[in-house]
């Protein structure tokens, strides 16, 4: 009780930014029955054995990680149901594009304790699996209540997140303990859980399963078809700005008018990491003169329509592209030779960067990387990406890579070896998992 007044109050307080974010941004306007009251999909007790796993995913690179695991799932026990929730919108129509033909999909609650413990009534699973750290109090408490195992799997902490856990420790205590498997994504972000819970025993260590989700091959049917309705040819160099803050795409559209004379075979995709800015970033783009081609107003032509579709309607897609669409970053990654991975100049604490090495382009992002500080040192001491600090550093960066092919095929071979290197995360985070199911 004490909580949901928490709640309540801090609801109150924010409720004009909500407000505000509602009508500015198109945000928060569906899903408060499932939200505030539970009101999710009502399912039958699973029988005969089977096994009902309700996976949760906060937004689009933990919906996206979910494609690795559920499919791991599905191959090792294809006798599991499961559902799938998100708490963002952009996350939630991801994970309706990615599973709703195969599985409900919903909002996940609010952690008040009313739409927590209706909706755990209403899904009955056998387990509840967070993915890398949604930790509320009663989502967890009223999953254990009625004996669904709890699981963190692809567990990660960073820096300052410790530190406050920290300082509310002694009122998570419960939450930790309700926990039965935590399995963390690297050492670093174990050491951390294991100082948070009063159950260290419980914390595994997996690896990365973002290693395992890093696509390799060029030549995959999504990248394929984006390519070709790009108009991306064959003597083309792509450099590929994706999961983009402000200032970045400043920093990414400088860069591009300052090499694009001298190197006629740059190409320039821009991506903005959140939909709400897909309008500033094309007045941005739009101001500055160059020409441009937004990725929505391409359509969707079929590979290998996109020529005759195109030229047919005499549409031209210019060396610069802003891409304003959901969900399409991770393959048009395998159109980039030189990438730079955005979220790392401000406080976002970067995105993975996993995506773009594990085809092989030429690597960077900024310093601020607190939530892929494993992997991002690991890149960078393997000579596979570079740390860019200005857009100084981004135009020299992109230069290089223009100057020496050579120079930015050894950044993504390296890139490409140690993805192989570090995969096999999810068979090591799903075996105990197993194993505590199969109990």
């Amino acid at each position: 009780m004490a909580l949901d007044l928490i709640y309540l109050i801090t609801a109150f307080v924010a409720t004009p930014f909500l407000l505000y974010r509602a009508i500015r941004y198109n945000k928060y306007r569906e899903g408060w029955g499932a939200r505030l009251f539970g009101a999710v999909p009502r399912l039958d007790k699973a029988t005969n054995g089977r096994k009902r796993v309700w996976f949760h995913a906060v937004s689009v690179g933990e919906v996206n990680l979910l494609k690795t695991i559920v499919a791991r799932v599905k191959a090792d026990r294809p006798n599991y149901e499961f559902v799938v929730s998100a708490t963002s919108k952009t996350g939630y129509d991801l994970a309706r594009k990615l599973f709703e033909s195969e599985c409900p999909v919903f909002y996940c609650p609010l952690d008040f304790s009313w739409s927590c413990a209706r909706a755990m009534r209403r899904i009955q699973p056998d387990a509840l699996v967070l993915v890398e750290l949604e930790l509320w109090p009663h989502l967890v408490k009223y999953a254990s209540k009625i004996g669904a195992r709890v699981v963190v799997i692809n567990g990660r902490i960073g820096d300052e997140s410790f530190k406050r856990y920290k300082l509310a420790r002694p009122f998570l205590a419960s939450t930790f303990r309700r926990v039965d498997l935590i399995v963390a994504n690297d050492e670093r972000a174990a050491a951390y859980f294991r100082a948070l819970s009063p159950c260290p025993e419980r914390v595994l260590v997996s690896g990365s399963i973002k290693y395992d989700g890093a696509l390799r091959e060029r030549s995959n049917a999504a990248t394929r078809r984006l390519g070709e309705l790009l108009q991306i040819a064959p003597n083309d160099v792509v450099f590929l700005a994706g999961s983009l803050q402000s200032p970045e795409e400043s920093a990414a559209l400088a860069t591009y008018a300052a090499l694009c004379d001298e190197f006629p075979q740059l190409r320039l995709i821009i991506v903005p990491r959140h939909k709400e800015r897909f309008e500033e970033v094309a007045r941005l783009l739009d101001e500055s003169g160059v020409p441009v081609t937004r990725r929505s107003t391409l359509g969707d032509a079929p590979t290998g329509e996109v020529d005759q579709a195109g030229e047919a309607q005499g549409r031209k897609v210019e060396r610069v592209v802003l891409v304003d669409t959901i969900g399409e970053l991770g393959a048009l990654w395998g159109l980039a030779e030189i990438a730079f991975v955005g979220g790392s100049w401000g406080k976002r604490g970067g995105q993975n960067m996993l995506e773009p090495a594990g085809y092989g382009a030429a690597v960077s992002f900024g310093p601020n990387v607190r939530n892929f500080k494993t992997i991002a040192e690991a890149l960078v001491n393997a000579d596979a990406a570079v740390v860019v600090n200005s857009q100084e550093e981004m135009q020299a960066f992109v230069r290089k890579a223009l100057e020496s092919k050579e120079y930015r095929e050894r950044l993504g071979a390296n890139a490409r070896k140690l993805v192989e290197s570090g995969q096999g995360a999810t068979e090591r985070a799903l075996a105990p998992f197993f194993a505590l199911l199969d109990e």
